[in-house]
């Protein structure tokens, strides 16, 4: 029989097992989920990040009628590109102030795209020019893909990372037996103590967050990492074409009949959605063979109020305009998929719950970047001479440095590439992205080559001055400064201004903080074999108990 002292050692084992595996899980792709939750984080207004980033399309101060804007912008692919297989228009709303649409095209020739993209004027249903670029969409897609490598490995990459998160967030519960306790303790100075308290009550107060964002990032691309129970339910074309239903609207367009048909009244489509869902309710329009006696339409319910992603949609006969079908529901696996789903991306939400979003995630950010840092830490403590650590410590804190200060240079540099590149280059859009990461690239060159203290302060001080000074270069080369922002109650354009300086500020606190204590380089610094002064002597021992007791 197990005696109460071999039930606290058992418990100890299994907390340091715990805890080993809590620090490696979270160090080993640490960087890559820091990147991935900042990415992600911001991306929860990548739709009004979108909008500043091409300040040549007026603001909507009131939404026009979905129908007739349909109508007008389904006209003019027509003109645009006749023929095509398919096309798609996503209809504006209060986050959207354009119709974005994509039609299908001929295309064949190597690293040509088998599609074309526009933005149209909701009010003149015209095309409209503006700069090149991809917008918030870019974080967004670097959040679960990355850049420069094919999808199929980053999205892989980011489920590798995405299930050692939630390694890391069991095994940390598990390590850290007072781990409520410690929520509302904070020891503000003490160096190593001070990292452990900061990472305790970020983890803490956003745990259920973190756990449920890193989950249903998983189920996301579930049918990416674990396809063989659909491959083995659905064998069959049609089995196969009736799950597509299920997960999406989109469908590949069928072969024409060559009867050439126009499309029947769009508008009128569109508004016996309105009259089920809403005059505002209707997201998206679809089209497959336009033009065609085989014509299709489906039009898609918004993301509004709905906490699920699992697809409503109507679906019309293009040529007759005759309603076909009405797809109001799903089964229960892809219904609880489509929830999943909605809990991850959040578009059911208001302006509040949007926030809510975005400060749990900031702090799931800082969760990880403490934990980061706190390796170093207290590693740094540990070693024999402080002063010239080994190779593997030195490699870990430069990456620190360029994960964490580089990665906000090289999204705010990512911005200043917006207003500032010529909007005659080529290929622009991607122009912005190589800005992003050249600028990534030279910020962990700076990290290898300056002192860990001194890189730690300048890509602080660099991050803060290029954040506070993008609302200036905004109101140099727009025509929509901060204070024509306000007077006109433009709030996006007001908004990412006012965030801009409120990051700045945040940057330069750590800054100024890093300058006064370092990140590590305190009384943490000393060899091993040094012995403790007396005044610190007391704080020693507290550290030791409490390193005991995990």
């Amino acid at each position: 029989m197990k005696t109460d002292n071999d039930q606290r050692v058992a418990g100890r084992g299994l907390r340091q097992s715990m805890s080993g595996l809590h620090t490696w899980a979270g160090l080993l792709l640490g960087w890559l989920l820091y990147a991935m939750f900042l990415t992600g984080t911001v991306s929860y207004f990548k739709e009004e990040l979108s909008q500043w980033m091409r300040p040549e399309l007026p603001r909507l101060a009131q939404l026009p009628d979905p129908a007739v804007v349909a109508q007008r912008v389904a006209d003019e692919i027509g003109m645009l590109a006749p023929g095509t297989a398919q096309w798609s228009l996503r209809l504006p709303d209060t986050r959207n102030n354009a119709v974005n649409a994509f039609w299908r095209t001929s295309a064949r020739g190597p690293g040509q795209r088998g599609f074309e993209e526009a933005r149209f004027d909701p009010v003149t249903g015209h095309k409209v020019v503006s700069r090149d670029t991809l917008g918030g969409e870019v974080f967004y897609r670097f959040h679960f893909q990355f850049y420069y490598m094919p999808v199929v490995w980053g999205r892989w990459l980011a489920g590798i990372a995405a299930m050692f998160m939630l390694v890391a967030i069991v095994a940390g519960v598990i390590t850290h037996k007072k781990i409520f306790t410690d929520f509302f303790t904070f020891r503000w100075g003490r160096g190593q103590r001070s990292w452990l308290d900061a990472h305790n009550a970020l983890s803490v107060f956003g745990l259920p967050f973190h756990i449920m964002i890193t989950y249903t990032g998983l189920v996301t691309l579930m049918a990416l990492y674990m396809p063989w129970g659909e491959r083995a339910a659905f064998k069959t074309p049609a089995e196969r074409q009736q799950l597509a239903a299920e997960l999406s609207a989109f469908s590949q367009p069928g072969k024409p009949s060559g009867d050439k048909l126009p499309l029947a009244s769009v508008e009128e489509m569109v508004r016996q959605a309105q009259a089920r869902w809403g005059r505002d309710n209707v997201g998206r329009v679809n089209a497959n063979n336009p033009g065609d006696a085989t014509a299709r339409i489906a039009v898609t319910r918004g993301d509004d109020a709905r906490v699920s992603m699992s697809p409503q949609y109507m679906e019309f006969d293009g040529a007759t305009g005759k309603l076909l079908a009405v797809h109001d529901g799903v089964g229960a696996a892809a219904e609880t998929r489509g929830v999943l789903y909605a809990l991850h991306l959040g578009r059911f939400s208001d302006v509040t719950t949007r926030w809510l979003y975005f400060l749990v995630s900031l702090m799931g950010t800082a969760m990880v970047g403490t934990g980061l840092v706190m390796w170093t830490v207290k590693r740094r403590a540990k070693l024999a001479d402080p002063a010239r650590p080994h190779l593997g410590f030195r490699l870990v804190e430069r990456l620190n440095i360029a994960s964490i200060a580089g990665l906000s240079i090289a999204m705010t540099a990512f911005l200043w590439g917006n207003r500032l590149l010529p909007l005659t280059l080529e290929n622009r859009a991607y122009a912005e992205i190589d800005l992003f990461f050249t600028v990534w690239a030279l910020t962990l060159l700076h990290a290898l080559l300056r002192p860990a203290k001194a890189a730690w302060v300048e890509q602080l001080w660099a991050a803060a001055a290029l954040l506070a000074l993008l609302p200036v270069l905004n109101a140099l080369t727009t025509q929509r400064p901060l204070w024509h922002s306000l007077a006109t109650g433009d709030w996006v354009f007001a908004g990412v201004d006012l965030m801009c300086w409120a990051l700045a500020a945040l940057h330069g606190v750590l800054a100024l903080r890093t300058a006064r204590h370092g990140v590590g380089f305190g009384r943490t610094t000393r060899p091993r074999n040094a012995e403790p002064r007396s005044d610190d002597r007391g704080a020693a021992a507290a550290a030791a108990t409490g390193e005991a007791a995990r």
